[in-house]
């Protein structure tokens, strides 16, 4: 098999945008390319996954990579759904691919697992790899992902990117429809939700962290102006430094809901309609590898400082697997004007940086 071009590769997957665990084709493309270069696919791992192992013959740690292979919804003005890669896993997929080319017949020790990841976008890809046990035995972990030019320049590489943990909420209230000229006959969840809203916002946390905690939709009204509501519900975007200041921050939120409640006379719940994304917990010594890598291979003035912001599924497999090193580094690739943005777009030459980085990172591992 000819030698792979990363950039050519992230064209071919740029091209079929697919969503989380419907990632046929790209999928196919990936598992066609890892066959055509000798290597045994277990297709089908969480619906649409793939899993390359490869044992080498003398023992040492199991290393994973792993790569997300899903794109993102937007809704066109007529009202349609596009699919479009504006998060940028066509290239992680892109530079993994070019990755397992460079290690043919280069694991000597240990074991080598390439892990080809859906559905990151849903937030439940890699909860759903998990329950296929193959992440049961990995001592290490290692991705990475393309980062917007606020964070890293073109060219450069971060060591670590130091996502929070994050999640969306929601305050749903009940009181008691009346009549606009008798409001004392009614529980007004118009203003009950005007209370919860300022008591999300009066939230304090330790200010030398990092967290935010903030109403971005509130619903609540009645069929005619002049009565009462009687539902309101409020959603909220949580996020937070380290998953200990999450777990405070959603108490706080809590007793936020239940004061409105009391006050009000009303019923309300704060409830997680969707899951809690950890917060980056990295082996640290890992992450000073991955630094000393970067400068070995793109050279010292390559190296950027850590970069922070979003959130990313990546994280479940140490929060939930506590025995795993993890590390998760940052490849700058120009890219403007940021991610999930339907016209984001970046100078793909700079994913060979990518590339370079975790090939070398796996042979001190496994080579």
């Amino acid at each position: 098999m000819e030698k792979l071009d990363v950039v050519e590769v992230w064209k071919d997957l740029h091209k079929t945008p697919e969503l989380g665990f419907e990632e046929e084709k790209t999928s196919a493309y990936i598992a066609e390319k890892l066959e055509a270069m000798g290597y045994t696919v277990e297709r089908g791992i969480a619906k649409t996954g793939l899993l390359v192992t490869v044992k080498g013959e003398e023992p040492g740690p199991v290393l994973m990579l792993r790569a997300d292979m899903d794109a993102l919804p937007f809704k066109n003005e007529n009202g349609s759904l596009e699919r479009i890669h504006a998060c940028g896993h066509d290239a992680h997929s892109a530079m993994l691919l070019v990755t397992a080319q460079n290690l043919i017949g280069k694991v000597k020790r240990g074991t080598l697992k390439i892990l080809f990841q859906p559905a990151e976008e849903t937030l439940w890809g890699a909860l759903e790899v998990m329950k296929t046990g193959v992440v049961d035995d990995v001592d290490l972990a290692l991705g990475c992902h393309i980062r917007p030019i606020q964070d890293i320049p073109g060219s450069h590489v971060a060591a670590a990117i130091r996502h929070s943990a994050s999640t969306f909420g929601e305050i749903h209230i009940k009181g008691r429809a009346a009549h606009g000229s008798r409001p004392h006959l009614g529980i007004n969840c118009a203003e009950a939700a005007a209370m919860a809203t300022m008591g999300v916002c009066a939230i304090k946390c330790n200010p030398a962290m990092t967290w935010s905690a903030k109403v971005t939709s509130i619903q609540a009204s009645a069929a005619a102006t002049n009565i009462i509501p009687d539902e309101a519900v409020l959603k909220l975007d949580i996020r937070a430094q380290t998953n200990e200041l999450m777990d405070e921050l959603l108490e706080k939120i809590r007793k936020v809901t239940a004061g409105v409640a009391e006050t009000f006379g009303a019923e309300a719940e704060f409830v997680l309609p969707g899951v809690v994304i950890p917060a980056a917990v990295y082996d640290e010594s890992l992450v000073a590898e991955v630094a000393d890598t970067i400068r070995e291979e793109l050279g010292a003035d390559a190296l950027s400082p850590d970069c922070g912001g979003g959130g990313e599924d990546f994280h479940f497999f140490a929060k939930e697997r506590p025995h795993i090193k993890a590390a998760y580094f940052g490849v700058g690739v120009a890219c403007t004007p940021g991610l999930h943005d339907r016209n984001m777009h970046f100078d793909p030459k700079y994913l060979v940086n990518g590339v370079k980085v975790m090939t070398a990172m796996a042979l001190k591992k496994i080579g």
